[in-house]
């Protein structure tokens, strides 16, 4: 007769962690928000959200900060998710901000919107106020969210201190704020690249297509692959053709890079992934590779 089994395995164990941080805020916050950007990260937080909440309904909203940049694959695959789960969707357009003269856009070749969510996001949690926001930020990502614990606290600016990070021993997380506080909340901390691939791929999650390896008009830039499109100014040399490319994260299109792949199934991409040596963000994201502190720059001044 065989033993029974009550270890669990390490996407399980990953799980119930996550599980207990979303329940933990649920309890101590009275109005969080999970921020959803259409990536793979949120989809993942989606699934713990309804595993923690089911069959209520989630005990907050979701929100996208729509740069208005995006790929149009990534809005359409937002909305019917969302439909399908039937929860209340918030979308912040930096848009908006540009308009009300909150930002100012920048112009030329290297334009990227994505700096300018940062006011979107802020102005969004004070217009609703919100005082915990989920978000899907790992710690293997960028040496700026290794510092972030699972509580990351913001003062009344939004802005991001790792000096006043507060202890998280034996899982025992501090929700303690004063008004105008807020925290945003990283239940997949722990989570590596692949443990979040690994767990799509048992919980045969749909994804946005960009996900997986399709034909795409691109250029090259800095060694980077860049999908073509009205967003972007070519600079003088560089030329517009097809690769087969996929995306290992989801961002804005000016300073999101693609990867050659031919990784079409989600088996594909999870061997892809564990036979990679370079961090997503290292390898696709122009906006890390402005400083070397560019990253932890951002979350001072209130990025995700």
């Amino acid at each position: 007769m065989t033993p029974l089994q009550y270890e669990l395995s390490h996407l399980r164990a990953l799980e119930a962690e996550s599980i207990h941080i979303f329940r933990e805020v649920a309890a101590e916050f009275e109005r969080p928000v999970l921020l959803f950007s259409g990536g793979k990260d949120s989809i993942v937080l989606l699934r713990l959200a309804e595993k923690a909440f089911r069959p209520a309904r989630f005990p907050f909203p979701i929100m996208h900060v729509d740069t208005g940049h995006n790929f149009p694959e990534v809005v359409q695959f937002r909305d019917e998710l969302i439909g399908e789960l039937g929860e209340r969707l918030i979308v912040a357009h930096v848009q908006d901000s540009i308009d009300n003269g909150r930002v100012v856009e920048e112009k030329g070749p290297r334009a990227s919107r994505n700096r300018l969510q940062t006011t979107t996001l802020l102005d969004a949690i004070a217009e609703h106020g919100f005082d915990a926001a989920f978000g899907g930020a790992r710690r293997d990502e960028e040496r700026a969210r290794a510092k972030e614990r699972v509580f990351s606290f913001r003062d009344e600016f939004g802005q991001w201190d790792p000096k006043r990070q507060r202890p998280e021993l034996w899982s025992l997380y501090n929700g303690k704020i004063r008004k105008g506080e807020h925290v945003r909340v990283f239940p997949i901390s722990n989570w590596t690249e692949l443990d979040v691939w690994q767990y799509i791929s048992e919980e045969r999650l749909a994804v946005p297509s960009i996900y997986f390896s399709h034909p795409r008009q691109v250029f090259r830039r800095d060694g980077m692959l860049y999908a073509h499109s009205e967003f972007v100014q070519l600079i003088e040399g560089e030329e517009p053709f097809e690769e087969s490319v996929r995306y290992r994260t989801v961002g804005d299109m000016t300073c999101t890079g693609a990867v050659a792949s031919r990784a079409a199934t989600l088996e594909a991409v999870v061997a892809e992934i564990a036979a990679t040596r370079i961090t997503e963000r290292g390898e696709t994201r122009a906006d890390d590779r402005v400083t070397e502190a560019a990253m932890e720059d951002r979350k001072r001044e209130g990025y995700f």
